[in-house]
């Protein structure tokens, strides 16, 4: 939790209630997160809850990803650059925490992942977070018991744990998150938008499918044996894989078996 000194200098001016009604309890702060969603237009309520967890939460950054298709498509939105590249590299990888929190449809807390058994659960995706300044990451699943449906993403600049009191937040935030995210597909469908709030992610990878379906059609591969393959290529050529993925539509780059 962010501490807020005397003159209230560090609480969020755009935020619900002055600093002296913020209701820092769970069940206050999860109350406060959906606001955010109910103040702004659909577009904007992704972005907002990310930002939203990083005003109420000892964290740097946040992100919130969905995937689907059998890891085909994702989509993200992040509070900040570095949240995005967080992202963006878990995908390229096909590994990190988000990842193993959607397999394992549970929370999955990397406290340091410069040293220990964090940095070689995820060694790659641990190297690369390094590099961005990044030394922990917690992911929970958003979905339900049975089926993950994406991650929440809490990324912070130095090591350490999540705190007990940060947890009894940020376990049920990921369930409101959900929750936000299910009612404004709902919303968006009865008025006749589908999936129109998508278009303010930070990126859906129509690339990467249009050039998984191109090496499947080239390599008689399934899907996730054609993801996997531009994954490979990523990299070894040091690219993200939506990078890849226009180079394989330019035709810049062929794939042979």
């Amino acid at each position: 939790m962010k501490q807020v000194g005397s003159d209230h200098a560090d609480q969020p001016h755009d935020g619900p209630g002055s600093p002296d009604e913020a209701d820092f309890s769970p069940n206050g702060m999860v109350k406060a997160l959906l606001s955010t969603a109910a103040e702004v237009d659909k577009s904007d309520v992704p972005a907002r809850l990310c930002q939203a967890c990083v005003d109420l939460l000892d964290i740097t950054g946040a992100s919130i990803s969905l995937s689907g298709e059998g890891d085909t498509r994702a989509t993200w939105w992040s509070s900040d650059p570095v949240a995005a590249k967080l992202a963006e590299a878990q995908y390229s990888l096909g590994d990190g925490p988000c990842r193993s929190a959607m397999q394992e449809m549970a929370p999955v807390l990397a406290a340091d992942l410069s040293e220990g058994q964090d940095a070689r659960r995820w060694p790659l995706f641990a190297y690369q977070a390094v590099e961005l300044g990044v030394r922990a990451v917690f992911s929970l699943p958003l979905g339900s018991s049975v089926v993950a449906m994406g991650s929440l993403d809490l990324y912070r600049s130095t090591p350490g744990p999540l705190s007990e009191r940060d947890q009894s937040f940020a376990f049920p935030a990921a369930d409101a998150i959900t929750t936000a995210l299910l009612s404004l597909h709902l919303a968006s469908t009865s008025a006749g938008e589908d999936w129109a709030w998508f278009e303010t992610a930070e990126t859906d990878h129509s690339d990467v499918h249009r050039a998984t379906g191109m090496i499947m059609i080239f390599l008689g591969l399934d899907a996730p044996q054609a993801l996997a393959r531009l994954r490979a290529h990523a990299f070894t050529s040091g690219q993200s894989v939506t990078e890849a993925a226009r180079d394989v539509i330019a035709g810049r780059i062929s794939f042979h078996d």
